[in-house]
């Protein structure tokens, strides 16, 4: 009877995580989406701490003491994360994913060896606990190099045969998981400390040369481990809340990722072994001898007073400078003055994965008004004005029309077939991707320096005294 109702509830757990992860799809279900799937996990570790059968709990007071202080712990930091550092929480919390997997792994290794003789360890757990163990362990490590990179901590360091040694190292990890499994009996506890140690030697030198405009993709290639690494958890303990949710993330991330792929129009391989992009800041020279075309407040907030149709094209410096509230307000100042406003979203603008949607959410942006790259782009041609607020690679022309340029055939924002394009930037360095942007030279580019926030509440205060 107990066991019925475990089941039960690992059945509605797991149905929870379906709901919520296709509310998650959109806007404006998304909130309630992750509150259902909460619930699901909530009631699943409820239902495992009481009704599991078979293990008799007598450390209650470690395991809610552990609960408890990493609900408030978690509490704290997500009130308190602005939304410039949301990827890197993004990064750090699945990197703990990673590592109960990674622990997981080791505390059931240690009780397969104390329950099984050494010669004779079942070939089935074992291979699940060593691949729980790598993917963890790649999977938390790996998220910690990223959030130290997001954060600027961490620069982008590679060594001379970067890629030849991550192969040769992930073979020779894969090489001693397959011997301890299959012929190594005496020496199975020295290989699989063995396989940690070089699991996590791999997790660093795998992240650590990937350059920062591919970090949208590596976070969400991480989060996709993660999952796979819960999932193995899952066949471990014939947990079936557990495998479900392990193969919805790891399936989940790893769409992400391919969609993220396309949309820069460049394989996962080539992402991996690229490079592209470091934070270097630095401004190339001019291309084609173009010159720059300044625009003070003042002459902007009339070409957008008197526009009929304005794009805003959001992109981390926006939310660096912390002005999607500021933002708002000039969209809504113009929508009274009957403007047409929308805002333009790239797949892989900000640090991670729909960085620009929860950022304008924050500020209550209506989501009918976030139009996706492919729907929003064969409007520019009818679109006065486009407002572009701290974006740059996502906007830039080279990646059509510069063969030689890294990202040559990933898909941009057109903007430059607007009328008017005015690009607020603090400088002329370059973005994220390390390289010069060639609509900042366009004769129909005008540039608004100056910090974001700053910026648009001038224009705020200029549209209002027109």
């Amino acid at each position: 009877m107990q066991s019925d109702i475990l089941q039960l509830i690992y059945l509605i757990g797991a149905v929870s995580f379906m709901v919520g992860l296709k509310m998650l799809s959109k806007p404006n279900t998304a909130r309630q989406g992750n509150l259902i799937a909460a619930f699901g996990m909530t009631i699943a570790i409820i239902g495992t701490i009481f009704l599991y059968d078979g293990i008799k709990v007598s450390n209650y007071g470690w395991i809610f003491g552990g609960l408890v202080i990493g609900s408030i712990l978690g509490t704290i930091s997500a009130k308190k994360v602005k939304m410039t550092q949301m990827p890197e929480m993004v990064s750090l919390f699945n990197g703990m994913g990673g590592a109960c997997a990674m622990l997981i792994s080791a505390v059931e290794f240690n009780h397969l060896v104390a329950g099984n003789p050494i010669d004779a360890l079942p070939k089935g757990p074992l291979l699940i606990i060593m691949l729980g163990l790598i993917i963890g362990s790649i999977s938390f490590v790996g998220s910690l190099v990223a959030y130290g990179k997001l954060s600027g901590k961490v620069g982008d360091k590679s060594l001379k045969l970067q890629q030849v040694v991550n192969i040769g190292l992930l073979l020779l990890i894969l090489g001693i998981a397959g011997y301890a499994i299959m012929f190594g009996p005496q020496q199975t506890e020295t290989l699989f400390y063995a396989v940690w140690v070089l699991s996590v030697l791999y997790g660093i030198l795998f992240v650590m040369p990937i350059g920062g405009a591919d970090m949208p993709v590596v976070i969400s290639l991480l989060n996709s481990f993660t999952g796979v690494a819960a999932a193995m958890g899952g066949f471990l303990y014939d947990n079936k809340v557990m495998l479900v949710g392990g193969i919805l993330v790891g399936s989940a991330g790893t769409l992400l990722t391919l969609v993220m792929c396309k949309a820069m129009n460049r394989s996962l391989v080539n992402v991996l072994i690229g490079n592209f992009g470091g934070n270097s800041g630095e401004a190339s020279t001019s291309p084609s001898g173009g010159t720059i075309r300044e625009i003070n407040a003042g002459d902007t907030a009339i070409l957008l007073k008197y526009a009929s149709k304005v794009v805003i094209v959001p992109g981390y410096g926006l939310a660096v400078a912390q002005a999607q509230h500021v933002c708002h307000e000039l969209e809504d100042l113009l929508e009274k003055e009957g403007v047409s406003v929308k805002y333009a979203i790239h797949p892989v603008a900000g640090r991670m994965p729909g960085h620009m949607n929860v950022l304008l959410a924050e500020s209550n942006v209506s989501y009918d008004k976030l139009i996706e790259m492919e729907n929003i782009n064969p409007e520019f041609n009818t679109t006065d004005v486009v407002l572009v607020v701290g974006a740059n690679d996502v906007v830039n022309p080279a990646a059509k029309n510069d063969k030689s340029s890294p990202i040559y055939g990933m898909p941009i924002l057109e903007v430059e077939n607007a009328k008017n394009i005015i690009v607020m930037k603090r400088s002329m360095k370059a973005g994220y991707a390390g390289i010069e942007n060639e609509l900042f030279y366009q004769p129909k580019t005008s540039m608004l320096f100056g910090d974001a926030k700053a910026t648009l509440a001038k224009l705020v205060t200029e549209v209002k005294s027109l």
